[in-house]
């Protein structure tokens, strides 16, 4: 996903080709190295850089909301509604007997005969609605982007890298709408629930579509004044990296956790119940099974986790802040902290208010928003043009 500084396929001006404009130092961490800002010489206007990145960015917006309607999809207990999948034909029944004839579909599949006996059309109706409008939000980005990317494509505004960027894009769109179906068929045969794996693979794709979208807006979009050369440790970009591959793993964990409702086994922090480890964590048989099917340990994993990108971010944060940064690169850094603690705080509220929609869905958008923030500070040090000392 990542570009180095010459994104885009643009060739770049130095500020200086023969001695440097100014020296910095830095003492402790990595070797000492100078950066500076370059300017793009695009190849393609500024205008149709700023066209491309808005759409994307868009389309990035777009993908957070049906992130955010996936989960509360899942907390309704909405996703299985639907027992028919169509890639375009998928229309609301019109009239009583429509409704009664897609409710007798519903009953002849393992949540209703399980769980649901007592329902009622009238709430068959809203958890029927709230998976069709996680459906057509999919439909609706697939529609902005294939309809954006044909159109940009035939006026010529996407440069070689642009392009292979929206073709890895359109074809994990497709993708992920396959991947949808697929999971929701888990719930639809011998179990009244999906698979948690497969929940993992489809909450995994959307979060890698939305990451190499955003990545490409920015890189579009993200034109900034030279600076001064500066000094900058190496580390830092490797931290950067190290905290958004861990928040992508802690993401996944979640997956697990919805998939297995395991935020209801303990509910209670920092402890769980009355022990630091519970005494079932290793209950099933191979060991290696409890890691993604027992809910204790699945949930006691997630608890390590954020800790875990706590303390990271925290530690990135203390020595950040201490570099001398851009100041947009600085100020990606404090909402990274930000955001790290708002995401932990959600989470201990909603495990110990025992998984109220509202606050499981802000949750889920936290981890969003701590995701597109460290790839904001990532991008910004990628835009940093390293010069060996």
């Amino acid at each position: 996903i990542c570009s180095d500084a010459n994104f885009l396929g643009a060739k770049y001006h130095v500020l200086s080709r023969n001695k440097p404009l100014a020296k910095g130092a830095f003492q402790g961490f990595g070797r000492r190295i100078q950066v500076t800002v370059a300017e793009p010489l695009a190849e393609l206007s500024q205008k149709s850089q700023k066209v491309v990145g808005g759409w994307l960015l868009v389309c990035s917006c777009m993908a957070v909301g049906s992130i955010i309607l996936g989960g509360v999809t899942r907390l309704t207990k909405s996703g299985l509604s639907m027992v028919h999948w169509h890639p375009f034909a998928e229309f609301p029944p019109s009239g009583h007997k429509q409704w009664e004839q897609e409710f007798l579909k519903y009953q002849e599949y393992p949540e209703y005969k399980e769980y649901n006996q007592a329902m009622t059309l009238s709430e068959f109706k809203r958890i029927w609605y709230i998976e069709y409008l996680h459906r057509m939000w999919g439909r609706t980005i697939g529609a902005v982007f294939y309809t954006g990317a044909a159109w940009l494509w035939w006026r010529g505004w996407l440069s070689r890298r642009a392009k292979g960027h929206v073709a890895v894009l359109g074809v994990g769109l497709a993708f992920q709408g396959a991947l949808g179906w697929f999971m929701v068929r888990s719930g639809l045969h011998d179990q009244p629930h999906v698979s948690q794996y497969r929940l993992a693979a489809h909450l995994g794709t959307a979060l890698l579509w939305y990451s190499l979208s955003l990545w490409s807006a920015m890189s579009h979009l993200a034109y900034q004044a030279q600076v001064p050369f500066q000094t900058f440790s190496p580390r830092m970009s490797r931290g950067v990296h190290g905290v958004l591959g861990l928040v992508f793993v802690t993401a996944m964990s979640g997956a697990l956790v919805a998939g297995l409702q395991a935020g209801l086994v303990y509910n209670s922090f920092p402890k769980m119940a009355d022990r630091w480890v519970p005494s079932d964590i290793l209950a099933l048989e191979p060991k290696l099974r409890n890691f993604t099917e027992n809910p204790t340990t699945v949930q006691f994993d997630h608890r390590i986790l954020g800790e875990s990108v706590v303390l990271m971010v925290t530690g990135l944060w203390l020595w950040g802040r201490k570099q001398p940064l851009p100041p947009r690169a600085r100020k990606a850094l404090h909402c990274l902290l930000a955001a790290a603690w708002l995401q932990a705080t959600l989470g201990v509220s909603t495990l110990l208010t025992y998984v109220p929609v509202s606050l499981a869905s802000s949750h889920q958008a936290g981890a969003v928003t701590l995701l597109s923030v460290a790839l904001w500070l990532a991008h910004e040090l990628k835009l940093l043009r390293r010069i060996p000392k």
